[in-house]
């Protein structure tokens, strides 16, 4: 490992970036765009269906009540208690039911928990009732942590994968191989740069952004830029498989696609999972945008800390080790087929 060859590669490929101005414009205003769209498109909160959830035990099934069958109403099951009055605060539900203990949570601070509240009460009058408080988050601070997230998988997937197969299919690579570049000081260089500039470019946007929209945080900005960067890591090196080998464009293009869309859809970008089919959360679990957005959403919305999102941090560590083996064993210099 030659430090010079690698600095030169390094530094060679952040200036090919800057000084591609629609490239480096692109990454500052589509998310920026983004934000205030769904700032002014999503300014009430008010939802059209309320959502109740039920404390039960992780063994225990749904009960039997006439309450459950009220149209309109969705119901999310928790086995943790806290966790589920801390969403309860947060507005991410609107009422909260122990039938084992027959009793119920109400938010004093929400609009929507008071009327489901009267909801409850029209069929079981029985509950004794706990009261907490708590602000409701906006949509763009919700929101936030996954349109940050989609822009650094789309700046790292087509950063790393798309530029390599274009050395490919130019012969750059071949004609770096001639040199005493070896394999692993070129991926090294191309990793680390890509993720200085995603670390770099995304922390612009969420600065500049905060100015204008003042974004919700309780957590530490160290803890997320923690989860952001191995986030931007597990992302570069599936970047990095996805063109390992591939020498057309066009398919790199395809392979891209198909490997960002499932994620842009299912990895709780645009909306939460709870309630989702069990099916659809399982697939959203080996997705490693779905473990970046959750870990930093819940580090900005709740407070979290990197110990309760280890869960998210251990994930995006062990893709991030297997997609880099991966791609390193199957990476080829040359177009020849």
């Amino acid at each position: 490992m030659n430090f010079n060859r690698f600095f030169a590669v390094f530094k060679a490929r952040n200036l090919e970036f800057f000084r591609d101005k629609s490239s480096l414009g692109w990454n500052l205003i589509f998310p920026v765009l983004l934000l205030v769209g769904f700032a002014f498109v999503f300014n009430d909160d008010n939802k059209a269906v309320y959502k109740v959830g039920l404390v039960l035990p992780d063994t225990a099934t749904q009960p039997e009540h006439a309450f459950l069958a009220v149209k309109h109403i969705e119901f999310i099951e928790y086995g943790d208690l806290e966790k589920a009055k801390q969403k309860l605060t947060r507005h991410s539900v609107d009422l909260l039911i122990d039938f084992d203990n027959r009793e119920y949570w109400r938010n004093e601070l929400s609009t929507n928990s008071y009327f489901t509240e009267k909801l409850f009460l029209a069929e079981e009058a029985s509950f004794s009732a706990k009261t907490v408080a708590g602000e409701a988050i906006r949509y763009v601070d919700w929101v936030l942590p996954g349109i940050l997230g989609m822009n650094m998988m789309f700046s790292c997937l087509f950063g790393v994968g798309y530029v390599i197969v274009r050395y490919r299919k130019n012969h750059v690579l071949k004609r770096l191989k001639a040199t005493p570049l070896s394999a692993l000081e070129f991926v090294s260089a191309q990793l680390l740069s890509r993720l200085f500039i995603v670390t770099f470019m995304s922390t612009v946007v969420f600065v500049g952004c905060n100015f204008m929209f003042d974004f919700y945080m309780l957590g530490s900005y160290l803890d997320l830029l923690i989860v952001a960067m191995l986030g931007a890591m597990s992302l570069i090196t599936l970047g990095l498989l996805v063109a390992s080998r591939s020498k057309s464009e066009e398919l790199i293009g395809g392979l891209l696609n198909l490997t960002s869309w499932p994620m842009m859809l299912l990895s709780g970008v645009w909306f939460s999972l709870e309630g989702a089919p069990q099916e659809v959360q399982w697939f959203a679990d080996v997705l490693p945008l779905t473990h970046l957005v959750s870990a930093a959403r819940e580090i900005m919305t709740e407070g979290a800390t990197l110990a309760d999102v280890s869960y998210h941090v251990t994930v995006l560590a062990i893709m991030t080790s297997v997609f880099l083996a991966l791609g390193a064993y199957l990476f080829s210099w040359n177009t020849d087929r």
